[in-house]
């Protein structure tokens, strides 16, 4: 039986992630949360902290279900200390690129209230963050916001989930992106975020972006890749 580990987001804790993991279990896997001080540490600290606590996954594989943040502690756990049996990761709503909202914050209280250590990798340039975690060389789906502005991310430019842009979750070397129609604070709970996570870590695909539960960001996507 493969296991999927669910790691959530700022200031959350496995219990977010409490619904995701028993669909997942319903649907064959077995699942284990982690919850990690996401404030309190810098990026390779919380992928130590992570490492350390990992399952054995005997002899199936070891999947990731990601949200926010958590998606960076896995290309981080994943580039110092590869888990062995690693299979597939989806990344729901992640900052792969850095975020702009962090950025606009930069050096203010409210950033260092919000993110504590892990603040500046966030508000760091596309570039930095890339040169620090680097492409991805794993099985990666990542699933991407898009939703009316937020009164914080009016300033955005581009389609986003209210706190990170789709074209911020992007990382060199997945294998898929789809876009939904929900918000940062709970996209991880909705059914059809978690059906195209039940999918892609059964086929390596999501479903087709046709469903109606998905927003057609077809140009936007093709934008981002010129």
């Amino acid at each position: 039986m493969d296991t999927v580990v669910l790691l959530h987001g700022l200031w959350r804790s496995r219990w977010s992630m409490a619904w995701p993991a028993w669909r997942l279990r319903a649907a064959g896997f077995r699942t284990v949360g982690i919850t990690y001080p996401s404030r309190r540490m810098p990026i390779d600290a919380l992928a130590h902290y992570v490492a350390r606590r990992l399952p054995d996954p005997g002899a199936g594989r070891l999947h990731f279900m990601t949200h926010s943040l958590g998606g960076l502690v896995v290309r981080e756990l994943v580039r110092t200390a590869r888990p062995p049996g690693l299979g597939r990761v989806v990344m729901i709503g992640p900052p792969n690129q850095g975020s702009d909202l962090a950025r606009q914050l930069q050096g203010s209280r409210v950033l260092r209230a919000l993110a504590g250590p892990v603040g500046p990798l966030l508000a760091s340039e596309a570039d930095a963050v890339t040169a620090r975690l680097g492409p991805v060389d794993f099985e990666v789906g990542v699933i991407a916001g898009a939703v009316a502005r937020s009164v914080l991310a009016r300033r955005f430019d581009g389609p986003g989930d209210g706190r990170v842009l789709v074209s911020e979750t992007r990382v060199e070397g997945m294998a898929d992106l789809v876009v939904v129609g929900r918000g940062h604070a709970f996209i991880m709970n909705s059914g059809p975020v978690i059906d195209q996570t039940i999918h892609f870590l059964q086929h390596g695909r999501f479903q087709p972006s046709s469903a109606a539960s998905l927003v057609d960001l077809s140009a936007t996507a093709s934008r981002e890749r010129t």
